[in-house]
């Protein structure tokens, strides 16, 4: 998880606390007397046992630090746990975590944070994919350059690149959806995935245990098979990543030579007085490549030997955290970055000056093929591109009145009369 210095800039104090110590060992006890109490329903274990252990589970608090070496010598954080439970569990000791293997109560655990952590993680993005569909809307009529390889390219709308931004964002909330019911799984198979030591009636057990905890209950085991924990990573990487391009647009549209766009409260230089650093349009790029990064690691995670691997067990412990976390400051530093976002009129009005009409070259070669061939169309607009070199104060609609007269082409090539479908696509984000 980050560290205290770094716990604003690049961490999220909300999903850290889902997917802390407390809340991990809280969720593995959750799934203790989920077990216990199933077990008591149908008779497997004494019913008074089940009683006692879930009361026990429910009420026990182990501090993490005292478990620290236990996990250690397990490589496992459930035993510990597990320990802990049978001393709180007292003459019932025997019947606790009856037929389970640590594995269980480990991937249970996670799936009753997950469905918190991924609860959070939905109602910011929605609230961001909304906030920008209103972004969009307030900005689809004002025109803007475009850039294309990082150079002037045509006219947009600012409005239109909100939606750009917005796009992915609402995929990601069908994708979520679609992903929750395949990810949110109990997991009790015993030992070796085969469930002997769970008994016979394992399959009810299992279906009592997933309605207790509101998850789904799969026959075959998931183990060793992480593919879900996998999909999961990719829709994280894909959701910081996706904010990271909003970044790394606010971050160039809001460098001092442009200054067409504002977004958040700049951060001051230790030295130079006159600056204000785009930190959190930054901090968006950061976390994307951070989590792009971690996901090979997750994606590694999948080739895991036999029916239990600790190695690839241990690289997603690590990384899966590390990465939820990434995504809910992501996703908190986008919506305070959408709310903020402001145009910069006047900017933008010396930008579509200073450009003297060149990024209007395109429109002006169609507007001439529609009365020539194209080929002679392009060798006008490039003499009066070549016009433009060489007498810095000309415009390009003032090069085609010399050079091709008879088009009002001040109107025909005025940005506003270019944009499109710029405006069409700015409101329908918003819809």
């Amino acid at each position: 998880m980050v560290s205290t210095l770094f716990a604003h800039l690049l961490g999220d104090a909300e999903m850290a606390a889902l997917m802390g110590d407390e809340a991990a060992i809280s969720a593995m006890l959750r799934a203790e007397a989920a077990l216990s109490r199933a077990q008591g329903r149908l008779g497997i274990i004494p019913e008074d046992a089940a009683t006692a252990i879930a009361s026990a589970a429910e009420s026990l608090r182990p501090d993490p630090l005292g478990l620290a070496a236990g996990v250690a010598r397990a490589g496992i954080t459930a035993q510990p746990v597990i320990t802990a439970l049978k001393q709180a569990a007292g003459d019932h000791a025997g019947w606790v975590h009856y037929g389970a293997t640590s594995q269980d109560i480990v991937d249970t655990g996670l799936m009753i944070q997950l469905s918190q952590a991924l609860a959070l993680l939905r109602s910011r993005l929605s609230g961001l994919s909304d906030l920008l569909g209103t972004k969009a809307r307030e900005y689809a009529d004002l025109a803007i350059p475009a850039h294309t390889r990082f150079q002037i390219a045509a006219p947009t709308t600012l409005g239109a690149k909100i939606a750009v931004w917005r796009a992915p964002l609402t995929r990601q909330l069908q994708r979520l959806d679609e992903l929750l019911p395949r990810l949110l799984n109990l997991s009790l198979y015993g030992a070796a995935g085969t469930s002997a030591a769970l008994g016979p009636r394992v399959s009810e057990v299992r279906q009592i245990m997933a309605d207790d905890l509101d998850l789904a209950a799969p026959d075959i085991p998931w183990h060793s098979t992480r593919d879900l924990i996998a999909e999961l990573g990719g829709w994280l990487s894909l959701t910081t990543g996706a904010l990271g391009k909003m970044g790394a647009d606010l971050v160039l549209l809001g460098q001092s030579e442009l200054a067409q766009v504002t977004a958040g409260t700049g951060g001051a230089s230790s030295t130079m007085p006159q600056k204000s650093n785009p930190v959190a349009a930054e901090t968006l790029v950061t976390l994307a490549r951070l989590n792009a990064g971690d996901l090979g690691e997750l994606h590694q995670a999948m080739i895991h030997a036999y029916e239990r691997d600790g190695a690839t067990l241990e690289m997603e412990w690590a990384v899966l955290p590390a990465m939820l976390e990434r995504t809910a400051a992501s996703l908190r530093i986008g919506l305070d970055l959408a709310q903020t976002v402001r145009a910069n009129p006047d900017r933008i009005a010396e930008a579509f000056s200073a450009d003297r009409g060149m990024m209007m070259a395109e429109a002006a070669g169609f507007l001439l093929a529609q009365d020539m061939p194209r080929s002679e169309a392009l060798k006008i607009v490039a003499r009066a591109l070549s016009e433009m070199q060489k007498d810095q104060s000309l415009t390009l609609d003032a090069a085609l009145e010399r050079i091709a007269p008879g088009r009002d082409w001040q109107a025909e090539l005025a940005p506003e009369s270019n944009l499109g479908a710029a405006p069409a696509i700015a409101r329908a984000a918003g819809d």
